[in-house]
């Protein structure tokens, strides 16, 4: 009698086991359990779980993928690194620069100041002390037209501004990285496309300020910045059906980057090139007027110049101050890469989606819905406001007074 209790205890057991098994595969499948019977031997005592119910939260993974190629993810995890590491050093580089921007400018106002006041004590001295005011005066000249030169020359400010645009897409590629690597198996076709994307960013923003890597602060005209590679021809994702495509999809989107160019992209670039305009101006202005300072301090009581020269010395040495106070203070050429990274915004939006248009392959496109969601997220708008921007495109066409993005 044991024995055969025995023996049917450890058949149920098993029984109960193999269900149990069944059900874990189907956890997918909200379902009820109500009994657990076993073949061949009747009924079993009833089981009360009357109020476990199995969760219909599955996580799903593509059977027909295998294990990750392990020199595929040491590549992957080699560019996380790398791009880290660029994340911080971009971003101490940046507070590196912006300090620039303060310290020479507190510097070479103090000593532009400190130079318009020895200028005038000494049109009122004589004797030695006036000749080593007036010396000292014209030296302090020289030296602040010789370091805003160079501080026009290199825009701390915009500096400071390339750096902060470059930690910020760093950051953005990082969490790009991390997400392909949570979301699926990472292909060799991933690691060159983040590859590309690491060197584009290269550059776009590059490090040094000598030997020609640093980008032109006073170019003939302003141009859109780029930080993007080429972009590649996506994998086909087999039989997708329409992929959330649709010919109402393909024409808003075609209108948005109608507005894009027409509207955000032009009304930045133009903001771009005033701000170009100003910061030439300004930048020729200050080093030309604590020049003229310094030949008049140097002629201070002279007898033939004494007069304009005092003038030229302490009001050429004041404006010089107010000059360099509104370039650099102002951060006006901060303001001019800011136009340009904004624009560099909008083009890149304009290609994302006219090459996802160009390609016929629905297959090799980015999912439709999806997408559409991603381009009203970037311009600060919901589906339904994203739609009717586009019926608006379409109907006032040029002439559209709305502007595409609604975050700058």
């Amino acid at each position: 009698m044991n024995a055969s209790s025995l023996i049917s205890n450890s058949s149920i057991s098993s029984s109960s086991s193999k269900q149990t098994h069944f059900i874990n595969a189907s956890i997918n499948i909200p379902r009820r359990v109500t009994r657990i019977s076993v073949p061949g031997f009747g009924a079993v005592e009833e089981m009360k779980l009357l109020n476990k119910q199995l969760s219909p939260l599955t996580i799903k993974r593509n059977e027909n993928d295998g294990p990750a190629d392990p020199v595929v993810m040491a590549k992957v995890y080699a560019i996380l690194e790398a791009v880290s590491d660029r994340v911080e050093m971009h971003k101490n580089v940046g507070v590196q620069r912006n300090n620039w921007n303060t310290l020479l400018l507190t510097s070479i106002n103090s000593i532009t100041l400190a130079a318009a006041t020895m200028a005038g004590i000494a049109a009122i001295s004589a004797g030695e002390p006036a000749l080593a005011l007036k010396l000292s005066s014209t030296a302090m000249y020289v030296a602040a037209t010789g370091m805003l030169s160079i501080m026009n020359k290199i825009q701390p400010s915009q500096l400071a501004e390339e750096q902060r645009n470059a930690t910020r897409l760093f950051k953005q590629l990082q969490n790009q990285i991390q997400t392909i690597v949570s979301v699926g198996n990472p292909t060799i076709v991933d690691v060159k496309e983040m590859m590309d994307k690491v060197l584009a960013l290269d550059r776009a923003y590059p490090l040094p300020l000598l030997g020609g890597a640093m980008i032109e602060k006073f170019p003939a005209t302003v141009e859109p910045a780029v930080w993007w590679p080429q972009r590649r021809m996506k994998q086909s994702k087999g039989d997708t059906g329409y992929n959330g495509w649709n010919r109402k999809l393909e024409q808003d989107m075609r209108e948005i980057v109608s507005v894009l160019k027409i509207k955000d992209e032009e009304e930045y670039m133009r903001l771009g090139e005033k701000a170009l305009n100003l910061n030439k101006i300004l930048a020729i202005t200050g080093p030309v007027l604590t020049g003229l300072a310094a030949v008049g301090s140097a002629l201070v009581g002279s007898p033939s110049h004494g007069g304009w020269a005092v003038v030229l010395a302490v009001a050429g040495g004041a404006l010089a101050s107010v000059a360099n106070t509104f370039e650099h203070g102002g951060q006006v050429g901060m303001v001019s890469e800011m136009y340009r990274s904004n624009a560099g915004f909008f083009k890149l939006m304009e290609e994302s989606i006219q090459s996802n248009l160009r390609e016929e392959d629905l297959g090799r496109r980015d999912n439709g819905e999806v997408f559409e969601l991603k381009v009203g997220l970037q311009l600060g708008r919901s589906l339904s406001q994203l739609r009717d921007l586009a019926a608006a495109g379409a109907v006032k066409g040029a002439d559209i007074d709305e502007f595409a993005s609604k975050l700058f």
